[in-house]
């Protein structure tokens, strides 16, 4: 993209492909002069989810547009449904799962714009996060 964008539609956004579905980035540094916000669109369809992570770098609010998620913060889980949210600090393990029979859409947001070490890490192999769904 060669000038940032002010206003960003859907086919403006950058897309990312991620285990078959289009995450859609609208707002980040390449795609807006953001320098502080990462916001991205995601579908997640029934029975897919985002397994246990962290970001090391980046606080995360993940806002439920359409559907339910359960949604896990550390080891606490709630299902978010729309209008709902989660907030997570860095470096804080969390997974998002769609565990209903319908797409779920998300948005989440980030900050900083950007980290100097990884994105994300994932943890899911790892105890406890590799059995927790199991519980409960």
């Amino acid at each position: 993209m060669s000038k940032p964008l002010r206003f960003v539609t859907p086919a403006d956004a950058f897309k990312e492909e991620y285990k078959g579905r289009t995450n859609y980035w609208l707002c980040r540094p390449g795609v807006t002069e953001a320098k502080a916000l990462q916001v991205c669109e995601a579908t997640l369809p029934a029975g897919e989810g985002h397994a246990f992570h962290t970001h090391p770098e980046l606080e995360e609010m993940i806002y439920v547009l359409k559907g339910e998620v359960e949604q896990w913060v550390e080891q606490e889980k709630r299902i978010l449904k729309a209008g709902e949210s989660a907030h997570i600090p860095a470096g804080i393990v969390h997974a998002t799962f769609n565990s209903s029979s319908a797409d779920a859409t998300i948005l989440a947001i980030l900050s900083p714009g950007a980290s100097r070490g990884p994105f994300m890490v994932d943890v899911s192999d790892q105890a406890p996060w590799k059995s927790l769904r199991g519980r409960g």
